[in-house]
């Protein structure tokens, strides 16, 4: 396998991986602290990002799947990290993304690693910074993210990916207008998957009569495409868009600017994750407190510890 650079393809290959995947088992259920403790330990190298998000049902994994093993022809190490729903009741998570992904990849070199979303609301992964940092760090030239697909709120993949792909199919025309003032304006690619299904070509049109009125604001017009997971000539479209918007990204947008951003994302998320530890650990006493004396209290061991 060639790549960036001949050394990185080997330190993902065979224990390489294991012990990647048993790493990322462990990111992912860390504690702040431990993972303030591998970030310290980890040199990161920027991979470029690509993040798929959509409503459920769009055959987003299939559609990733088919994208990547179009992309590792080029003998570049790929990554696909996929979120899975979590269960409110018990925590776990089905983890199907990675049995679709696994049909469609089982020629390839390419590593999936699938997480659960825990608590996130954001369509993303509780410790999912923590976990692309440590992707990075071992020398993919590409990562591929599949957020959990709750639709119109999951704008946390924004700040994470460098390109952002909604995949939507064709039954899903009604949620256009609820779309407008979310991730549809947020999005560098809108596609249009399953496109042998009735309505396809019209769901299209309706999306860049919609995006075509961002046009007069100077912004960029993100293209619609049209896909179907076993037609290669699509897959190549959608893959030559995915490039064409990392050139274009190369040109127009503040790297500096974007790293901030992912970096107080990664923040935030720490913050709120070491608010949630230090909720749990509450004695009895304290939780029959009123909500202003909770927020001083917490606030107040984070000043402490921190």
């Amino acid at each position: 396998m060639s790549g960036r650079d001949g050394a990185s393809a080997v330190s993902v290959a065979g224990s390489g991986r294991r012990r990647l995947a048993r790493d990322l088992s462990k990111i992912a259920r860390a504690s702040v602290a431990e993972s303030l403790q591998i970030l310290r330990e980890r040199g990161a190298r920027p991979a470029r990002r690509i993040g798929f998000t959509g409503p459920p049902g769009a055959g987003k994994s299939t559609l990733i799947g088919r994208v990547a093993k179009a992309r590792a022809a080029r003998g570049e190490p790929i990554a696909i990290i996929a979120i899975d729903p979590s269960s409110p009741a018990t925590s776990g998570a089905l983890l199907g993304d990675r049995v679709r992904m696994d049909a469609v990849l089982a020629d390839t070199d390419v590593f999936i690693r699938s997480l659960p979303s825990g608590w996130s609301a954001d369509g993303l992964s509780d410790n999912l910074a923590d976990v692309l940092a440590a992707v990075e760090g071992d020398g993919f030239s590409e990562i591929l993210l599949e957020t959990v697909g709750v639709g119109q709120v999951e704008n946390g993949a924004r700040a994470l990916v460098d390109t952002l792909v909604l995949t939507m199919g064709p039954q899903s025309g009604d949620q256009i207008q609820a779309m407008k003032a979310g991730v549809l304006e947020t999005a560098d690619i809108v596609v249009i998957n399953k496109c042998d299904l009735p309505g396809a070509e019209r769901m299209a049109q309706d999306i860049r009569n919609v995006l075509e009125r961002n046009r007069a604001n100077g912004h960029r017009i993100a293209p619609v495409l049209l896909t179907r997971a076993n037609d290669d000539a699509s897959i190549a479209q959608l893959s030559s868009a995915i490039d064409e918007h990392t050139q274009w990204r190369t040109a127009h947008v503040d790297a500096a600017h974007a790293e901030e951003m992912r970096k107080r994302f990664h923040v935030r998320s720490l913050l709120t994750r070491r608010v949630a530890e230090l909720i749990d650990t509450l004695p009895e006493d304290a939780r029959a407190a009123s909500v202003a004396q909770l927020y001083a209290c917490i606030a107040k061991q984070i000043g402490d510890t921190e």
